[in-house]
């Protein structure tokens, strides 16, 4: 009865011990699986609520300004422009391309382009060399261009000044987007 007896008290103290094991082992994944649902179901929520904080924050103007098609390119034929420099020597050629908001806008200028030209004649005429060959200039006269344009075809333009002046009115966005220079050269 020694030995015998002695093997199974082991093995009847050892069987008790696996079921317990068991158990412990079963309760630590049912837990686990438990935190790791409930993290889930947490992130989920919040990234739902984020995303609609990021709807309520975008304004109505910037999601009306983000083009669904790409921009329109409508080039103007060079011109050629004396400056108001004292003597009345001095000229500019410029070559002027229109980024527009969409092809239809294009169509639309093209009937008014007699009157866009001369706009924009007149406006290069009253700068003189030193003006338009400094980066500030060109940056005022693609400004004023785009003005002269958008009060010819109706549109509403706000620059910089009545923008800050009138924060709760928004215009709906003016379809003239650039003004890009093609070539400059004074002489």
């Amino acid at each position: 009865m020694t030995a015998a007896a002695t093997a199974n008290t082991n093995a009847a103290a050892e069987k008790p011990k696996s079921k317990k094991l068991l158990f412990i082992i079963l309760g630590v994944v049912l837990v686990a699986l438990i935190g790791a649902g409930a993290a889930l179901f947490i992130l989920m929520k919040n990234t739902a609520e984020d995303e609609d904080d990021l709807d309520e924050a975008t304004p109505a103007s910037q999601t009306q300004s983000r083009p669904r098609t790409p921009p329109a390119f409508l080039p103007l034929e060079n011109m050629v422009v004396n400056l108001a420099d004292p003597g009345g020597n001095r000229f500019v050629q410029v070559g002027i391309t229109l980024q527009l908001q969409d092809a239809k806008t294009g169509e639309d200028m093209k009937t008014y382009m007699p009157s866009i030209r001369s706009a924009i004649l007149m406006l290069i005429s009253q700068q003189t060399s030193d003006e338009v060959l400094q980066l500030e200039g060109k940056n005022r006269l693609s400004k004023n261009i785009i003005r002269e344009i958008s009060e010819i075809m109706g549109y509403e333009y706000e620059d910089e000044e009545s923008e800050r002046s009138n924060r709760r009115r928004r215009a709906p966005p003016n379809p003239i987007q650039a003004v890009l220079f093609s070539s400059f050269i004074v002489q």
